[in-house]
């Protein structure tokens, strides 16, 4: 093991660094120093050569510098101390967000090219090593989304504060991909386009009856009432949500149609009058985990009418794969995306048959660099909400969600569903794309 070698071979040990009480003891120390950075300069050669050169330069505590790109470098990784290093040979999925969150480690240059490079290397390693040690599905392995479960992982992620994420989400308070109709389309107009492009999708008409399974700060809902005429029944747990939703719906008079419900998705088929003419679920599946995916498909069985229709909006994988293991620790516990093949599960309990998907993966990366750039300009005010380490935590997540929707790490999908015996389904797309 590289950890093991670089700790037998220099005797690198932390405690030495405490041991510099005397001029010859501090040249020692400096020699010592010099040759743990030597060998810390070959591992990391060995490293950025297994994961296909990338165009990163690596400078150590020392001074040393390390590249093994023929390009320039698009950004330079700071290692502050060789405890650090150790604990990123040894981990490196969980650490290097750890010691970037913690300052141990500094990105000079372009953070979310430096983390697409990772990307595209790991790509190559995964070719050539597609098992997974024990260790690693360990630290893989998602929090349980139980119940009680499910509500700790959305209070850790969702009920931070409203005022947080009104810092860089926009005037919708929409926290899920945009669409962007045009180029030059502003964040809020794709998110409004976003709404628009859902109802046309679900074929919305005034008068039905909506249920909405995760509604986030309840921009869809009140959108699919004030512009289709529709009643909706919108269910969330996050507590912080649900009381924004509630004062939007009063603030718009749009109370009587929409009700926001502090709720779990799977108490949907107990409430009252639970047939529905269209089932929608926007950025929630990540948190419902595959094990449960037969489960919400019996449920939307049960509470859709013969002729409706469902639509689910959820970040994906191509392949079935685990969530980073520093996102789910630190930023979204309990969350998997999807693959499309994972997804089948629902539609076959939900007796559903697919009549459309979508994949928006560049809009995702295009509104993920609207929420970064509204990020970096409250970056102040965030800090005084919570601390710098945060700052960074939440600066690493959404420059590594870029760059993951960026090399097709994450996808997003959009599927239009129906129960298998609905007949009255549009016979083209056109009416999607008219504005």
């Amino acid at each position: 093991m590289l950890d093991e070698q670089l700790t037998t071979e220099s005797n690198w040990t932390v405690d030495d660094d405490h041991k510099a009480d005397s001029p010859k003891a501090d040249h020692s120390a400096t020699l010592r120093e010099a040759r743990q950075a030597s060998l810390a300069g070959r591992t990391m050669r060995f490293v950025l050569r297994s994961a296909g050169n990338p165009a990163i330069e690596i400078v150590l505590w020392s001074g040393e510098r390390i590249s093994t790109s023929m390009r320039e470098p698009i950004a330079r990784l700071h290692v502050k101390d060789r405890s650090t290093l150790l604990k990123l040979f040894a981990h490196p999925d969980i650490e290097f967000g750890e010691a970037y969150s913690a300052g141990r480690i500094a990105v000079e240059g372009d953070l979310t090219g430096l983390i697409e490079e990772v990307y595209r290397g790991q790509r190559v390693t995964q070719r050539s090593n597609s098992t997974e040690s024990p260790i690693e599905q360990r630290l893989r392995r998602s929090r349980s989304n139980t119940f009680s479960g499910a509500r700790d992982n959305i209070h850790h992620h969702y009920d931070i504060g409203n005022d947080f994420y009104a810092l860089w989400l926009g005037e919708t308070m929409a926290y899920t991909c945009a669409y962007f109709s045009t180029p030059t389309a502003t964040l809020e107009q794709a998110q409004v386009a976003k709404m628009d492009h859902v109802c046309r999708k679900l074929r919305l008409r005034s008068g039905e009856v909506v249920v909405e399974a995760g509604c986030g700060w309840g921009s869809l809902a009140l959108h699919m009432a004030r512009h289709y005429g529709v009643k909706v029944r919108a269910f969330n747990i996050s507590h912080e949500q649900i009381a924004y939703a509630r004062e939007q719906a009063k603030r718009q008079n749009l109370s009587g149609q929409v009700e926001f419900i502090e709720d779990d998705y799977r108490n949907i088929g107990s409430a009252p009058n639970s047939r529905y003419d269209a089932f929608v679920s926007v950025g929630m599946l990540e948190h419902v985990g595959p094990r449960n995916f037969s489960d919400l498909g019996r449920l939307i069985n049960n509470c859709l009418t013969s002729s409706g229709r469902g639509f689910i909006h959820t970040i994906g994988r191509d392949r079935s794969t685990a969530l980073n293991a520093w996102i789910e620790k630190r930023i979204f516990p309990g969350a998997r995306p999807p693959s499309l093949k994972e997804m089948m599960d629902i539609f076959e309990a939900a007796d559903c048959s697919v009549l459309d998907v979508e994949n928006l993966r560049l809009h995702y990366s295009k509104t993920l660099q609207a929420w970064r750039a509204n990020f970096e300009r409250t970056t102040d005010r965030a800090a005084k909400m919570f601390d710098e380490k945060f700052v960074r935590m939440w600066r690493l997540y959404l420059a590594g969600s870029e760059a993951a929707f960026n090399t097709g790490e994450m996808q997003l999908f959009q599927v239009l569903f129906a129960p298998r015996v609905n007949n009255e389904i549009a016979w083209t797309r056109d009416d999607i794309y008219q504005y």
